[in-house]
């Protein structure tokens, strides 16, 4: 297993300097914000899922990551949405003859392909994290950090990844109840600002807005999916990096949409599909896809970012995509959206900012 790891995994895995805490953030706590720091690149790579009862892809899903390893090994921090759990725990939430639902669950060895793949935190706020129930919640857990993979989403949980000269605090929202709320607003800030005193820069994941393939603007009101609130993305953002956040980081939508920069942070509201086997639904714009890679300022500014465009093949397996579909799309719905605040892709992956 080792010997076929990329050198930075190697090189995560074998030294002591690169470390991650994740501690359970008390109500209330107040420390000074540490002082401004290098700079440092985040990957993001939006919605992974390593096999389910769709199936179960081959090498324990490492052929869904290969091809975008060494993108996300090229960053200092590379995260993904965990759309799914490990291990084989907890009833599954689907009932038997359910129809439109969908629960996912893959073996607990499946999660060393994350680390394989050089991905160093998981979100795990998000619908498919709870399956199988708090069980289910529980051996995703265990599988993960088995890999030295922290995780965060949590209601109040501040995890905590270190870099030398950096500390970046992560937090992970959503609209469901094992979940930090993303539709409570105050509490979006006060947990932000408990993280932003205990890390020198920020970044909030969030999962929601609504699905589908013409679900690729991000609207000024609350969405709704199969019945249910999936939150104001706009509002939540703008609060987020109101109380701190330096970097905002979406997914669940299944498709891309627009980043936008909002006081000098970036915000991505959705990277689409990162990687899947047989469970989620492709063509047209479901297939695009992308690597963001963002680099954030010891102040938290943007300073440069960068999109490479993927494209899923019919199993939802990423490939480079030469023509940059995702470039494009991102562009012109970025514009659409957010005007003078959107950005812009180059055919090359180059983000232009604001």
């Amino acid at each position: 297993m080792m010997g076929a790891m990329t050198t930075r995994a190697r090189r995560v895995l074998l030294t002591g300097l690169l470390a991650a805490t994740a501690v359970a953030a008390p109500a209330g706590a107040a420390s000074g914000a540490l002082p401004p720091s290098r700079p440092v690149t985040i990957a993001w790579g939006g919605d992974t899922t390593l096999g389910s009862s769709y199936g179960h892809p081959p090498d324990h899903g490492w052929p869904l990551l290969r091809g975008v390893a060494r993108l996300l090994g090229a960053a200092d921090i590379s995260a993904v949405n965990n759309e799914g759990t490990y291990g084989s725990g907890g009833a599954s939430k689907c009932g038997s003859g359910s129809t439109n639902c969908f629960a996912f669950q893959a073996p607990s060895a499946n999660a060393g392909t994350l680390r394989r793949a050089g991905v160093d935190i998981a979100n795990l706020a998000n619908n498919h994290a709870f399956d199988y129930g708090a069980a289910g919640r529980r051996s995703t857990v265990r599988a993960l950090h088995a890999q030295g993979i922290p995780v965060t989403g949590g209601r109040g949980e501040i995890t905590l990844v270190r870099r030398p000269g950096v500390t970046v605090a992560f937090v992970g929202f959503s609209t469901y109840s094992w979940t930090a709320s993303m539709t409570d607003l105050p509490g979006v800030r006060a947990l932000v600002r408990r993280a932003a005193g205990r890390a020198n820069l920020v970044v909030a994941f969030v999962h929601g807005g609504a699905e589908g393939a013409d679900r690729i603007h991000t609207p000024t009101g609350s969405e709704t999916a199969f019945g249910e609130n999936r939150g104001n993305l706009r509002a939540f953002a703008h609060t987020a990096v109101d109380a701190g956040a330096d970097l905002v980081l979406g997914s669940g939508p299944h498709v891309l949409r627009g980043m936008e920069v909002y006081k000098q942070r970036l915000i991505a509201y959705s990277l689409g599909n990162l990687a899947g086997y047989k469970n989620f639904g492709t063509g047209g714009n479901l297939s695009l896809s992308g690597v963001l890679r963002a680099t954030i300022g010891g102040d938290g500014r943007v300073l440069a970012g960068r999109l490479e465009s993927l494209r899923l093949d019919s199993s939802a397996i990423p490939h480079v995509d030469r023509a940059a579909g995702a470039a494009r799309l991102v562009t012109s719905v970025s514009r659409s959206d957010f005007g003078t605040r959107g950005v812009r892709v180059s055919s090359a992956g180059t983000i232009t900012l604001p």
